[in-house]
């Protein structure tokens, strides 16, 4: 029997000082039996990193010709791809085929190596590169309720999440803009 993934509901309060957008957003997060609460919030702090109209999770780890999190123009063209983890140049390479627009959220700790070993080959692609600090990304895991009233400020290159739990800062650097 195949495992189901588990469903977690958000409210969050977003504004985004850097980008001037405000928005009240009500997600619904369907997280993948392989995938880990580190990955899934990362997917969390890129969608509010980059809300706007027509923003939407996809499939996910479901789908492994879909992005994480994608937006299309009212022609069902996709005008922003964004994947989540240490993506491969020939990914990256189709993505920039597909969307005018591309990042990248790395988190995890092999992120440096990953960096190190494909910087060369991103260079010449029209891909935006952003690596989350990873123990910034624990403390946000350890957040995760099924359930979840978040209030999210992004200034300055940090994300402050507060949580009826706790709350905590994530920072993150541009590797490749």
């Amino acid at each position: 029997m195949a495992l189901k993934p588990t469903i977690y509901k958000l409210k969050i309060s977003l504004a985004d000082i850097d980008r001037n957008h405000y928005d009240n957003l009500n997600l619904t997060l369907a997280q993948h039996p392989s995938e880990t609460l580190e990955r899934m919030m990362s997917r969390v702090l890129a969608f509010c990193m980059n809300a706007q109209e027509y923003l939407s999770f996809t499939k996910g780890l479901s789908s492994v010709e879909e992005p994480d999190i994608w937006a299309h123009t009212l022609d069902d063209r996709i005008s922003l791809w964004i994947d989540i983890g240490e993506p491969t140049f020939e990914r990256m390479k189709k993505a920039t085929r597909l969307s005018p627009t591309v990042k990248v959220y790395s988190f995890n700790l092999k992120s440096d190596s990953w960096w190190a070993k494909e910087q060369a080959k991103f260079q010449n692609l029209r891909v935006s590169v952003f690596q989350f600090h990873w123990k910034n990304v624990l403390t946000l895991a350890g957040l995760v309720k099924r359930t979840m009233d978040l209030s999210v400020t992004i200034s300055d290159g940090l994300v402050y999440v507060s949580a009826e739990n706790g709350e905590c800062e994530v920072s993150w650097v541009a590797l490749q803009s």
